[in-house]
């Protein structure tokens, strides 16, 4: 029977074509297990492919990558007039070919079960492993952004980081809405008009969580991490100012990432009169318009004092949220004992060590449960055999640890709500 096209092997001429056939190949509306780029790499480093020619126009294409005595076809595209005419099985069977004559003995293809093709393997006697689950994971840090961040000292937290943060539900649910959400669906965010947040604002008092916060956020986006510290910036030749400037250049470099700045009021305090504190000032208002121009990044600035920031560095336009993040209440302070307690293996009642623990940061309930801990090791060591720790042993801790909270810092924090949170 006489054929409507030619098959040939693939020449580098041909990519410009290949990529619009493969545009218009594809009945999947499921993303392909190779993306476009895998398949341009292949065509450059000339692994085995070959193309079908109707006349002057490419009307198939099927490309492989080989490691070995395997291989992978990563594409079969077919152009839409072509299609049910066999052209799919004789593109797989030439291929095939010239990849058992490179010494291939094992060949696989990876493909959405209605993408166009999957016939034509079946055809080709290829065997659908339906047993097969394909596990994916998409690292957002680039080989071109990894330098860059060692510079800034950066990283993509560990997963499930946000999952491990006791209690502080209202708080969790009120980043995980403004925050997380339109982030990582920004898609479907802007199509009910909502914009991402660039830049967000945490202010509480000391201890609080809200760096524990700023690195869950990067977690459950699987972004990368970058804490400023304004200490070091500082040595940058030019002062902080400029440190601050070339840090902000840096991050212009990364695809995605969330830049942390702990107690920001050192650095972003009102202005007043001239010098270094207005230029450093300054210098941040200009670096949070240029991030706020960019998609795929957060500035999130920390604070214990928000009244003592310069006003217009709050205003709108430029921090999306001024978010509080408060000392633990007693459902909080309960999820977080739990946590202890079941770590250390303890079935106690922890009711009275919540009310025992009243103005006490989740750092410190982690001091006393540490402590706890410790002494009930070295117990069992010395005695030789295990004594489970008792609420009274608890207590005892709790009694002697000074709390980082005091009653006037927990009311400052509810004036500071009223004046200045924007959730």
């Amino acid at each position: 029977m006489t054929r409507e096209w030619t098959l040939r092997d693939l020449e580098p001429t041909d990519l410009e074509d290949l990529v619009r056939l493969d545009d218009a190949s594809t009945t999947s509306k499921r993303e392909p297990a190779f993306p476009l780029a895998d398949v341009v790499t292949a065509t450059t480093d000339r692994h085995p492919a070959v193309v079908a020619q109707a006349g002057h126009e490419l009307v198939g294409a099927a490309v492989s990558t080989v490691q070995g005595d395997q291989a992978w076809i990563i594409r079969l595209a077919l152009a839409p007039q072509v299609r049910g005419r066999g052209l799919g099985s004789a593109l797989v069977t030439e291929l095939e070919h010239r990849l058992v004559a490179t010494g291939v003995r094992r060949i696989r293809a990876l493909l959405p079960a209605d993408e166009t093709g999957t016939q034509a393997f079946l055809n080709c006697d290829f065997a659908a492993r339906p047993d097969f689950v394909v596990y994916e994971k998409r690292e957002f840090t680039s080989p071109r952004a990894a330098p860059i961040l060692r510079r800034l000292g950066g990283a993509v937290p560990p997963a499930r980081l946000w999952e491990s943060i006791s209690g502080m539900h209202d708080e969790k649910r009120l980043i995980e809405r403004r925050l997380v959400l339109p982030l990582a669906q920004a898609e479907q965010a802007r199509a009910h008009g909502v914009q991402p947040p660039r830049a967000v604002m945490l202010f509480g008092p000391p201890g609080t969580g809200k760096t524990t916060f700023a690195r869950a956020v990067a977690s459950r986006l699987a972004w990368p991490f970058v804490e400023l510290f304004p200490s070091r910036l500082a040595g940058a030749d030019g002062g902080l100012a400029a440190g601050i400037a070339a840090a902000f250049d840096m991050v212009a470099e990364l695809d995605n990432v969330v830049v942390f700045i702990d107690e920001v009021e050192e650095i972003a305090a009102a202005r007043t009169g001239g010098g270094e504190s207005v230029a450093v000032v300054n210098e941040l208002l200009k670096a949070l318009v240029s991030l706020r121009e960019r998609e795929g990044r957060l500035l999130v600035c920390a604070t214990n004092s928000v009244s003592a920031i310069d006003q217009a560095f709050l205003r709108h336009g430029r921090f999306d949220y001024v978010l509080p993040i408060g000392p633990p209440d007693d459902e909080a302070r309960t999820a977080m004992w739990r946590t202890h307690l079941d770590a250390a293996g303890e079935e106690l009642d922890p009711v009275p060590l919540v009310e025992a623990s009243r103005h006490f940061t989740p750092a410190d309930i982690a001091h006393a449960a540490r402590t706890v801990a410790q002494r009930s090791f070295e117990r069992t060591v010395d005695d030789g055999a295990r004594r489970p720790a008792e609420v009274g042993d608890y207590l005892e801790v709790v009694e002697d640890i000074r709390p980082t909270l005091t009653t006037a810092m927990v009311r400052e924090f509810e004036d500071d709500i009223v004046a200045f949170a924007r959730t």
